[in-house]
């Protein structure tokens, strides 16, 4: 093309970047976070609040992909409710108190010699330098919130807020103390939730069978008369270590027993045991089956275990609905210091309680009182099964190994015991009818999550809420010289008035007698001590909920592993407070009237709808964590560094590897592609199919900031325009009902559908002649609006970039145009007055200029492939199609655009193909179906010469202009 004609085209021009520029992110986070956050709180209506209340990270390390994960999806939800119209209030939150923190600040300072105040101090600095930290990282991926009205659950006004929580609790009678078993991990020396579990499939334990005689009761039984030895009971145990605690063995009366011979002795076994017991006893495998009873015979007998020591009595057997016959004897040793089930049958038997292991998991002198030397100080976790066994000597029938699940504590690692201690707690059962009806009010994404929070719910009676830490919030409980606990309401208000004086720590820091700490009305009565416990870090998160005053979340997102951890004891600690608002309203019902307004207090849920995502797993679908090293942060995902390096360009003078760092959009895009209900996948592949979708954004954004034009304003617009205008609008129909359902993946989808197929494939391939050789005209401004609308939640630096690189007559003509992050997203993108077609009738017609449109490419392929034809402009396009239908009345009203639409040089409706042609062209031709009928699309040769400026072939002569671009010069040059 000459020189000449190439200056009278509209090519595009613009300053839109094809990759981000590292220099301008601060200023572009800044203003789509920041300042857009701002702004709506200022001009979004404040009766129409969407409160999202923040599951507070915790405190203790950097940030992993999972964290991005989840403060995007927030950030992502927050736009879209903003583009609906609605207010917003996002305030974060960290969880600071806890063992990893504590640990961490020891190590880091001087050790376990530390005192509590010592290690407060260090704690604190530790988890206040990390929310730093951890904040700061979090605005990179450019999300919005009230950053600066932040909290963190060591602030004194959020201590006193659980705490004055707790008091409600205590009032109640939902709090209470016990000495009980719990779980107990001796690495981090303190008591363990439920929810600080993790089980390990591959634990090995040493197992044994062994035998305790019977010595009681047992006068009666059949076949004794036939016996020359003793008679013995059988136990199968795991936990060799827990037998010196053993107090009683549970049957279960409906099982059938047999008194079996083996040599001398006889031995009670279940008798859907014996075969696996029977190998294992003296003399096996010859034995003889003595007499057979049910187990509601044996509950009068009575055994001796030696390691209770010489003077110990004769235990019982007892009843236990937990007995079965599908592994080990049928006949279980209970032990209630170092069992739930055992704790709970052997309690209302009236069987003392006894735990002979310290703090740090060792055994005590109570272990074997008789020769206390011989166990004392050995871990019962390693050493101390082979002790017990050995003292046991000929009773020990079996032992091997034995590989089962076993839980372990989550933060070190390292395997759990159950232990008897006098813990505090939350009586859950008490509450749990509320809570289940709390949660049947609240929506579920996905659905399946509720059945995952109601089960947790409903298989806890109580939480154990004490922890033997320095670093959390003090249980507010005064001990008495010998250990009883004070814990009134009045000296639980006590407690926390000095609290509010003097600072949380001088719980430990001040003097042991000092007066202060005491009530008036106790002084003078005896003396009092500070306890020690601190709260679990589960129900300082959990009572977060306090810092929205009387608000209900609209919603709670989090991982699926928190429907145990931070769901539950929110929904627990929500619920018991308004079941001791309902216990102090009296005749009210429930119900707690503050002002005008009314609460429904019992059973009230702190969330209106709970999102649950999975977790991240790296390109091969491992789970990440620290120990693999697997571990993707999100700025390996932001800067490229995942991903080959970009070839550096010639003239760059940098000859080392380029990182193809696409900022955050790349990260956020990640998250809006993936659905989040399960675990998602990062590596390699994914992040490839990211990049290719978001430089594809960028090129469509220059494509259309350079072609955009004033005087598309007022052209007039043709059925192109306004099928491109409908195909918009359904898109931004179906991608706002996905954003509105929080199904961003599907969002994704079709927007990137809609990109290829509808914009890119049809109307700007269509549009490009008009807009670069004529008028300028077409709806690229409203596609560009609309393109960016559908884009603001998951990729606003992308929209902020595109929105100030907009044309500068765009600029001029409208600078106080609101941002399309600020826009609402069904504001409408063009005058309606403009659209001169029928809609019903445009979408009549698009399935039939599609399906033309489709099979004209299909002949054209093997023209190209033949090198018959170039550009799709290089042909005459003959369309046959059946006379009388509904397909030629739609083309025949097109006819005039649909050599624009097919992007060739023309079209003609059943034309004549010469016998010529036929002969040379049959390959050329595409059968396609049009309403059930046989139609045709002929690629010729085209019928007149190449115009040189538009190189459609519409010419009268080579080197003449066509009659379009005449008429344009023309004008031009009178202009």
């Amino acid at each position: 093309m000459s020189k000449s004609w190439a200056s009278t085209l509209r090519l595009p021009k613009s300053t839109f970047p094809p990759r981000p520029l590292p220099q301008n992110r601060d200023q572009y986070i800044r203003r789509c976070a920041d300042d857009l956050y701002k702004w709506q709180a200022a001009n979004r209506p404040a009766d129409d609040e969407f409160v999202l209340h923040d599951g507070p990270p915790y405190a203790n390390g950097s940030l992993h992909a999972g964290h991005a994960l989840n403060k995007i999806l927030k950030d992502m939800i927050l736009r879209v409710k903003i583009q609906q119209g609605r207010r917003v209030s996002y305030v974060p939150g960290w969880d600071c108190h806890g063992l990893p923190i504590e640990l961490k600040a020891v190590d880091v300072a001087a050790g376990k010699s530390m005192s509590p105040g010592a290690i407060r101090k260090a704690a604190r600095k530790l988890a206040a330098k990390t929310v730093t930290e951890q904040m700061k990282a979090f605005r990179t991926y450019g999300v919005m919130a009230d950053w600066d009205a932040r909290w963190t659950t060591m602030d004194m006004a959020y201590e006193v807020r659980q705490l004055r929580l707790f008091q409600r609790m205590a009032r109640r009678g939902l709090v209470y103390r016990r000495y009980k078993p719990v779980y107990w991990s001796p690495s981090s020396g303190t008591a363990l939730a439920e929810a600080e579990l993790e089980y390990n499939e591959a634990h090995v334990s040493k197992a044994a069978y062994v035998r305790f005689p019977v010595v009681g009761g047992h006068e009666g039984l059949p076949g004794l008369d036939r016996l020359e030895g003793r008679l013995y009971a059988v136990i199968w145990t795991t936990t060799p270590w827990t037998l010196p605690a053993n107090r009683a063995i549970a049957v279960h009366d409906e099982l059938t027993y047999h008194l079996v011979r083996a040599g001398q002795d006889a031995f009670l076994v279940a008798e859907n045991c014996l075969e696996r017991v029977a190998k294992v006893l003296p003399g096996a495998p010859e034995v003889e089956v003595l007499a057979t009873v049910k187990g509601c015979e044996l509950t009068r007998l009575r055994y001796v275990n030696v390691l209770r020591g010489r003077s110990a009595e004769p235990q019982p057997f007892m009843h236990g609905d937990f007995v079965t016959d599908g592994s080990g004897s049928g006949l279980v040793h209970c032990a209630p210091g170092h069992g739930f089930d055992d704790y709970l049958a052997c309690l209302p038997r009236g069987i003392p309680v006894s735990a002979p292991v310290d703090g740090d998991g060792r055994f005590t002198d109570e272990a074997f009182p008789d020769q206390p030397d011989r166990l004392r100080g050995i871990s019962v976790l390693d050493g101390g099964s082979s002790a017990v066994l050995e003292i046991l000597g000929d009773d020990v029938l079996d032992v091997h190994d034995y590989r089962h699940k076993y839980p372990y504590d989550w933060r070190t690692k390292q395997p759990i015991i159950i232990r008897a201690t006098a813990q505090w707690f939350a009586d859950v059962g008490t509450i749990k009818d509320a809570a289940l009806a709390a949660i049947g009010k609240v929506r579920f994404v996905p659905d399946n999550a509720k059945n995952r929070l109601e089960a947790f719910v409903k298989g806890r009676s109580e939480w154990c809420i004490s922890r033997q830490r320095a670093w959390g919030v003090p249980i507010p409980a005064l001990y008495e010289p010998d250990g009883n606990a004070v814990m009134t309401d009045e000296v639980i208000d006590h407690i926390i008035s000095v609290i509010q004086e003097r600072g949380t720590d001088a719980w430990w820091t001040d003097a042991p007698d000092d007066p202060a700490w005491i009530p008036e009305a106790l002084r003078g009565r005896g003396q009092y001590s500070r306890g020690r416990d601190t709260m679990d870090v589960w129900f300082d998160s959990g009572t977060s909920w306090t810092m929205m005053g009387d608000k209900q979340a609209d919603l709670y997102l989090e991982g699926s592993d928190q429907h145990r951890g931070w769901f539950q004891s929110s929904l627990l600690t929500r619920v018991a407070a308004a079941a001791d608002a309902d216990h102090d309203g009296g005749s009210d019902g429930g119900r707690r009237t503050t002002g005008s307004t009314t609460t429904d207090t019992l059973g009230l849920s702190p969330f209106k709808t709970l999102i649950t995502h999975g977790f991240t797993l790296d390109k091969d679908g491992k789970k990440m964590s620290k120990s693999l090293g697997n571990i993707i942060s999100a700025d390996q995902v932001m800067d490229g560094s995942l991903l080959p390096p970009l070839k550096p360009k010639k003239k760059s003078g940098n000859a080392g590897p380029v990182k193809d760092a696409l900022g955050p959009d790349a990260l956020r895009l990640w998250v809006a592609s993936s659905d989040y209900t399960r675990d998602i996948v990062l590596g390699e592949p994914v992040l490839k199919t990211i990049h290719q979708a978001l430089l594809k954004y960028r090129t469509t954004i220059k494509m259309l900031t350079g072609s955009m034009h004033r005087s598309a304003r007022t052209a007039p617009l043709t059925a192109v325009d306004e099928i491109a205008l409908l195909q918009l609008g359904d898109v931004m129909d179906e991608v706002g009902r996905h954003y509105d359902a929080h199904e961003f993946n599907k969002a994704f989808g079709a927007l990137n559908r809609w990109l290829a197929n509808d914009l890119s494939a049809f109307y700007l391939e269509a549009l490009k002649d008009r807009l670069y050789c004529a008028d300028g005209g077409g709806v690229l401004e409203p596609i560009f609006v609309g393109f960016l609308r559908m884009l603001a939640p998951v990729a606003p630096l992308l929209v902020e970039e595109a929105w100030e690189h907009r044309p500068q007559w765009l600029k001029d003509d409208d600078p106080d145009a609101l941002h399309p992050l600020r826009q609402l997203y069904r504001a409408p993108l063009i005058d309606p007055a403009r659209l001169t077609r029928d809609p019903a009738e445009l979408r009549e017609a698009v399935p039939v200029l599609m399906a033309a449109h489709a099979a004209i490419k299909a002949a054209s392929e093997p023209a190209r492939a033949d090198k018959v034809l170039g550009s799709s402009l290089q042909c005459h396009v003959v369309l046959e199609v059946p006379e009388g239908g509904r397909a030629l009345r739609i083309l025949r009203a097109h006819e005039a655009e649909l050599p624009a639409m097919f992007v060739v040089s023309s079209v003609e409706l059943n034309g004549a193909v010469g016998e010529e042609e036929k002969e040379e062209g049959w390959k050329y031709c595409q059968q396609f179906e049009l309403d059930g009928q046989q139609c045709k699309a002929w690629v010729l040769p085209p019928r007149q010469a190449k115009c040189p400026r538009c190189w459609r072939y519409v010419a009268p002569s080579e080197d003449e202009l066509c009659g379009r671009c005449e008429e344009v010069v023309g004008q031009s040059v009178v202009q």
